[in-house]
């Protein structure tokens, strides 16, 4: 039995578990991960590493034009982002982050903490070692990890509709070839373009409710043929032929 299988296996008898209104007693671990494992249930006012990594994979369940911080500290924000991701996935909706909704983790994300529907490889097909960009490599890596997580919640949401990445990390060799703006976000790694089905519009409208700062569609000069959604500082949407 591969091993996303049995994970996979292990979060629907949990959700199941949890439909039937069965109590688990538990310490908060569901079981340990190859790439990540949660040693505490975490809830409001704590703080730590393991609160980071929690942050990274719910931070596209947020509410309509929400960022999340991602800052290692569990407040409200985080305890909602939480509550949106268990209710997405059919978990009791309580905000805790205990072993159900890291077993539920755990069968969304591969060996290298990317989830399941992404890779690092769709992210970047510029180079093999995300040199060359605005940041360092390894901040560009972590952007992109941060980028998925969020596409994901994205792609769920939708109804489990695979999303199509073009292009996503670039150095500035790579943005240059391919007449991309000088302060292109694509150079931070933090940086997605989109496109097939749903629609382009679907697609803009859909990534307001997921975290995403930037967000430019069809009727945005250059962008008529994808949608391109990314983490920067501040918001700026447009997408006008979307209503956006």
């Amino acid at each position: 039995m591969s091993r996303r299988i049995a994970r996979f296996l292990v979060s629907l008898v949990m959700t199941m578990v949890a439909a039937l209104g069965v109590t688990v007693v538990t310490t908060g671990t569901a079981h340990a991960d190859e790439c990540y494992t949660w040693n505490r249930t975490l809830s409001k006012g704590m703080s730590g590493a393991d609160v980071t990594q929690l942050q990274i994979r719910v931070a596209g369940h947020v509410a309509y034009g929400e960022v999340l911080d991602i800052d290692g500290s569990y407040g409200p924000a985080t305890a909602a982002a939480v509550q949106r991701f268990q209710q997405a996935y059919g978990l009791p909706a309580d905000g805790v982050a205990g072993s159900q909704t890291f077993g539920k983790i755990y069968a969304l994300q591969d060996a290298d903490c990317t989830p399941v529907h992404f890779t690092y490889a769709e992210l970047n097909k510029c180079n093999s070692d995300w040199s060359g960009g605005a940041v360092s490599a390894a901040t560009a890596k972590s952007n992109a990890l941060r980028t998925m997580w969020k596409l994901e919640a994205m792609r769920h949401a939708l109804g489990d509709v695979p999303l199509t990445v073009t292009s996503g990390f670039r150095s500035h060799a790579c943005n240059s070839a391919v007449g991309g703006a000088s302060d292109s976000r694509h150079l931070y790694g933090d940086a997605a373009d989109l496109v097939g089905s749903p629609s382009l519009c679907t697609l803009a409208q859909r990534a307001r409710s997921h975290g995403f700062n930037g967000i430019f569609g069809p009727g945005y000069p250059g962008h008529n043929d994808h949608t391109h959604v990314d983490t920067r500082p501040s918001r700026t949407w447009s997408a006008p032929t979307c209503g956006i």
